[in-house]
Protein backbone atom coordinates (compact mmCIF):
# COMPACT_ATOMS: atom_id res chain seq x y z
CA UNK A 1 0.00 0.00 0.00
CA UNK A 2 0.87 3.65 -1.04
CA UNK A 3 0.77 6.00 2.13
CA UNK A 4 1.43 9.70 2.04
CA UNK A 5 2.19 11.06 5.27
CA UNK A 6 1.97 14.60 6.30
CA UNK A 7 1.45 16.83 9.71
CA UNK A 8 1.58 20.44 10.99
CA UNK A 9 4.32 19.97 13.72
CA UNK A 10 6.91 19.55 10.97
CA UNK A 11 8.92 17.00 8.83
CA UNK A 12 11.30 16.50 11.68
CA UNK A 13 8.25 16.01 14.36
CA UNK A 14 9.02 13.09 16.62
CA UNK A 15 4.77 12.11 15.74
CA UNK A 16 5.64 11.88 11.86
CA UNK A 17 8.52 9.77 12.65
CA UNK A 18 6.63 7.28 14.97
CA UNK A 19 4.44 6.69 12.12
CA UNK A 20 7.04 5.97 9.21
CA UNK A 21 8.87 3.59 11.65
CA UNK A 22 5.55 1.84 12.50
CA UNK A 23 4.70 1.84 8.73
CA UNK A 24 7.84 1.65 6.51
CA UNK A 25 8.79 -1.91 6.85
CA UNK A 26 5.36 -3.29 5.14
CA UNK A 27 3.82 -0.46 2.78
CA UNK A 28 5.86 2.25 0.20
CA UNK A 29 5.53 5.07 2.42
CA UNK A 30 5.80 9.11 1.60
CA UNK A 31 6.19 12.17 3.45
CA UNK A 32 5.21 15.53 2.37
CA UNK A 33 4.87 18.06 5.69
CA UNK A 34 5.97 21.52 6.76
CA UNK A 35 9.60 22.49 6.69
CA UNK A 36 8.26 23.92 10.03
CA UNK A 37 5.97 24.50 12.73
CA UNK A 38 2.32 25.00 11.11
CA UNK A 39 -0.19 24.26 14.17
CA UNK A 40 -3.69 25.91 13.63
CA UNK A 41 -3.23 26.76 10.14
CA UNK A 42 -6.60 24.83 9.42
CA UNK A 43 -6.82 24.72 5.43
CA UNK A 44 -4.96 27.22 4.72
CA UNK A 45 -3.32 27.82 1.47
CA UNK A 46 -0.40 29.64 0.19
CA UNK A 47 -1.09 31.87 -2.71
CA UNK A 48 1.50 33.92 -5.06
CA UNK A 49 4.33 33.49 -2.95
CA UNK A 50 6.23 30.48 -4.28
CA UNK A 51 7.60 27.18 -1.85
CA UNK A 52 10.81 25.93 -1.52
CA UNK A 53 10.48 22.51 -1.47
CA UNK A 54 13.42 20.51 0.17
CA UNK A 55 14.65 16.62 0.46
CA UNK A 56 14.89 15.62 4.12
CA UNK A 57 18.03 12.92 3.45
CA UNK A 58 18.06 12.05 7.72
CA UNK A 59 14.38 10.20 7.52
CA UNK A 60 15.37 9.32 3.73
CA UNK A 61 18.56 7.29 4.51
CA UNK A 62 17.22 6.05 7.60
CA UNK A 63 14.03 4.68 6.57
CA UNK A 64 14.37 4.35 3.31
CA UNK A 65 11.28 6.30 1.95
CA UNK A 66 10.66 9.30 0.03
CA UNK A 67 10.45 12.50 2.18
CA UNK A 68 9.86 15.99 1.10
CA UNK A 69 9.91 19.34 3.33
CA UNK A 70 7.69 22.31 2.06
CA UNK A 71 8.08 25.56 3.11
CA UNK A 72 4.25 26.26 3.29
CA UNK A 73 1.00 24.84 5.15
CA UNK A 74 -0.08 21.72 5.65
CA UNK A 75 -2.56 21.75 3.18
CA UNK A 76 0.22 22.74 1.07
CA UNK A 77 2.10 19.95 1.63
CA UNK A 78 -0.56 17.43 0.65
CA UNK A 79 -1.68 19.33 -2.40
CA UNK A 80 1.66 20.10 -3.91
CA UNK A 81 2.72 16.30 -3.46
CA UNK A 82 -0.46 15.23 -5.21
CA UNK A 83 -0.70 17.92 -7.79
CA UNK A 84 2.97 18.43 -8.77
CA UNK A 85 4.95 15.37 -7.66
CA UNK A 86 3.55 11.76 -7.19
CA UNK A 87 3.57 9.47 -10.21
CA UNK A 88 1.08 7.25 -8.52
CA UNK A 89 -1.64 8.31 -6.09
CA UNK A 90 -1.48 7.25 -2.45
CA UNK A 91 -3.44 5.11 -1.43
CA UNK A 92 -4.39 6.89 1.66
CA UNK A 93 -3.15 9.61 3.52
CA UNK A 94 -2.52 9.73 7.00
CA UNK A 95 -1.89 13.45 8.72
CA UNK A 96 0.02 12.96 12.53
CA UNK A 97 0.73 12.16 15.44
CA UNK A 98 -0.24 15.52 16.42
CA UNK A 99 1.47 16.98 19.69
CA UNK A 100 -1.55 17.79 21.04
CA UNK A 101 -5.58 16.71 20.47
CA UNK A 102 -7.35 17.94 18.17
CA UNK A 103 -11.16 17.39 19.53
CA UNK A 104 -14.86 19.29 19.04
CA UNK A 105 -14.36 22.59 17.67
CA UNK A 106 -10.68 22.44 17.29
CA UNK A 107 -10.77 20.35 14.56
CA UNK A 108 -12.09 23.65 12.80
CA UNK A 109 -8.03 25.05 12.85
CA UNK A 110 -5.88 22.37 13.09
CA UNK A 111 -3.58 21.95 10.27
CA UNK A 112 -3.60 18.43 10.95
CA UNK A 113 -7.36 17.90 10.29
CA UNK A 114 -6.30 20.31 7.38
CA UNK A 115 -3.91 18.17 5.41
CA UNK A 116 -5.79 15.03 6.01
CA UNK A 117 -8.95 16.66 4.25
CA UNK A 118 -7.05 17.56 1.14
CA UNK A 119 -6.09 14.23 0.91
CA UNK A 120 -10.24 14.02 1.31
CA UNK A 121 -10.58 16.31 -1.28
CA UNK A 122 -8.59 14.54 -3.87
CA UNK A 123 -10.63 11.29 -2.81
CA UNK A 124 -8.53 9.35 -1.19
CA UNK A 125 -9.28 7.89 2.40
CA UNK A 126 -7.43 9.82 5.02
CA UNK A 127 -6.79 10.04 8.34
CA UNK A 128 -5.85 12.81 11.01
CA UNK A 129 -4.16 11.28 14.05
CA UNK A 130 -3.43 13.09 17.47
CA UNK A 131 -2.01 12.68 20.99
CA UNK A 132 -3.01 14.34 23.51
CA UNK A 133 -0.54 17.10 25.13
CA UNK A 134 -0.09 15.22 28.09
CA UNK A 135 -0.50 11.60 27.30
CA UNK A 136 1.23 8.71 28.68
CA UNK A 137 1.22 7.05 25.83
CA UNK A 138 4.40 6.96 23.61
CA UNK A 139 4.39 8.09 20.01
CA UNK A 140 5.33 4.89 19.35
CA UNK A 141 3.29 2.70 20.94
CA UNK A 142 0.18 4.83 19.68
CA UNK A 143 1.84 4.48 16.27
CA UNK A 144 1.45 0.80 16.33
CA UNK A 145 -1.88 1.01 17.48
CA UNK A 146 -3.48 2.98 14.70
CA UNK A 147 -1.20 1.11 12.38
CA UNK A 148 -3.33 -1.46 13.13
CA UNK A 149 -6.68 -0.20 12.82
CA UNK A 150 -5.53 1.72 9.86
CA UNK A 151 -5.85 -1.58 7.95
CA UNK A 152 -8.45 -2.82 9.71
CA UNK A 153 -10.78 0.20 8.47
CA UNK A 154 -9.48 -0.18 5.34
CA UNK A 155 -9.83 -4.30 4.64
CA UNK A 156 -13.22 -3.69 5.84
CA UNK A 157 -14.17 -1.11 3.12
CA UNK A 158 -12.12 -2.92 0.24
CA UNK A 159 -14.27 -6.22 1.66
CA UNK A 160 -17.32 -4.35 1.02
CA UNK A 161 -16.87 -2.83 -2.07
CA UNK A 162 -16.16 0.40 -0.41
CA UNK A 163 -15.28 3.03 -2.81
CA UNK A 164 -15.66 6.10 -1.91
CA UNK A 165 -13.26 8.57 0.23
CA UNK A 166 -13.48 9.11 4.01
CA UNK A 167 -12.17 11.12 6.68
CA UNK A 168 -11.38 9.92 9.85
CA UNK A 169 -10.38 12.31 13.01
CA UNK A 170 -8.65 10.13 15.47
CA UNK A 171 -7.83 10.91 19.12
CA UNK A 172 -5.46 9.40 21.58
CA UNK A 173 -6.08 9.74 25.07
CA UNK A 174 -4.26 10.87 28.06
CA UNK A 175 -4.41 7.00 29.19
CA UNK A 176 -6.35 3.83 28.11
CA UNK A 177 -8.78 2.67 29.89
CA UNK A 178 -8.38 -0.60 32.20
CA UNK A 179 -9.67 -2.78 28.81
CA UNK A 180 -6.60 -1.46 26.74
CA UNK A 181 -7.02 0.58 23.42
CA UNK A 182 -10.27 0.54 21.88
CA UNK A 183 -11.86 2.56 19.09
CA UNK A 184 -15.11 3.81 18.98
CA UNK A 185 -17.16 6.17 16.90
CA UNK A 186 -18.03 9.44 18.27
CA UNK A 187 -19.84 13.06 17.06
CA UNK A 188 -17.49 16.19 17.52
CA UNK A 189 -18.12 18.05 20.76
CA UNK A 190 -18.01 21.67 21.78
CA UNK A 191 -15.02 23.22 22.80
CA UNK A 192 -13.95 26.89 23.66
CA UNK A 193 -11.24 28.91 25.55
CA UNK A 194 -11.41 31.28 28.73
CA UNK A 195 -9.35 34.25 28.98
CA UNK A 196 -8.01 33.46 25.62
CA UNK A 197 -6.31 36.69 25.03
CA UNK A 198 -3.35 37.86 27.27
CA UNK A 199 -2.34 41.91 26.78
CA UNK A 200 0.67 43.14 27.40
CA UNK A 201 1.89 46.88 26.88
CA UNK A 202 5.43 47.10 26.98
CA UNK A 203 7.85 50.25 27.52
CA UNK A 204 7.60 51.98 24.47
CA UNK A 205 3.94 51.84 24.52
CA UNK A 206 3.45 48.54 21.82
CA UNK A 207 0.47 46.47 22.82
CA UNK A 208 0.90 42.98 22.28
CA UNK A 209 -2.00 40.16 22.57
CA UNK A 210 -1.21 36.25 22.96
CA UNK A 211 -3.42 33.57 22.62
CA UNK A 212 -3.45 31.08 25.00
CA UNK A 213 -6.61 30.06 27.96
CA UNK A 214 -8.08 27.56 29.75
CA UNK A 215 -10.41 25.29 27.99
CA UNK A 216 -14.02 25.65 28.02
CA UNK A 217 -16.01 22.14 26.69
CA UNK A 218 -19.68 23.51 26.01
CA UNK A 219 -20.72 20.05 25.03
CA UNK A 220 -19.29 16.81 26.15
CA UNK A 221 -21.85 14.41 26.22
CA UNK A 222 -21.46 10.78 26.26
CA UNK A 223 -21.46 10.19 22.36
CA UNK A 224 -18.53 13.18 21.55
CA UNK A 225 -15.04 12.61 21.24
CA UNK A 226 -14.54 14.32 24.32
CA UNK A 227 -16.10 11.98 26.76
CA UNK A 228 -14.25 9.35 24.72
CA UNK A 229 -11.14 10.15 25.35
CA UNK A 230 -11.68 11.46 28.75
CA UNK A 231 -13.16 7.43 29.48
CA UNK A 232 -9.58 6.70 28.32
CA UNK A 233 -10.90 5.68 24.54
CA UNK A 234 -9.47 6.50 21.08
CA UNK A 235 -12.04 8.52 19.57
CA UNK A 236 -12.50 8.03 15.68
CA UNK A 237 -14.89 11.35 14.41
CA UNK A 238 -15.79 11.04 10.71
CA UNK A 239 -15.65 14.30 9.11
CA UNK A 240 -17.44 16.28 5.71
CA UNK A 241 -16.51 18.84 3.72
CA UNK A 242 -20.24 20.04 3.13
CA UNK A 243 -21.12 22.87 5.95
CA UNK A 244 -24.58 23.53 4.48
CA UNK A 245 -26.58 24.38 7.29
CA UNK A 246 -29.67 22.06 6.03
CA UNK A 247 -31.95 22.98 8.69
CA UNK A 248 -31.86 26.62 7.73
CA UNK A 249 -32.23 25.63 3.70
CA UNK A 250 -35.39 23.74 4.69
CA UNK A 251 -36.95 26.14 6.40
CA UNK A 252 -36.40 28.87 3.69
CA UNK A 253 -37.56 26.25 0.95
CA UNK A 254 -40.68 25.89 3.00
CA UNK A 255 -41.80 29.46 2.78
Amino acid sequence: MRILLSNDDGIESRGIEALVRALHADHEVVLSAPLQQQSGMAHALTVRRSMELVQNKRLEEKYGVEAWAVAGTPTDSVKLYLEALAETKPDVVISGINHGANLATDILYSGTVGAALEGFLHEIPSFAVSLDIESEIPYEEAAVIFAAYMEEVLAEHSGTGGKHAFLYNVNFPRRFSEAGPEFVLSRQGGRDYKNAFQREERADGRVFYTMGGDIWDTDKGEATDIYAVEAGLIAVTPLITDMTDYRVLDERLQK
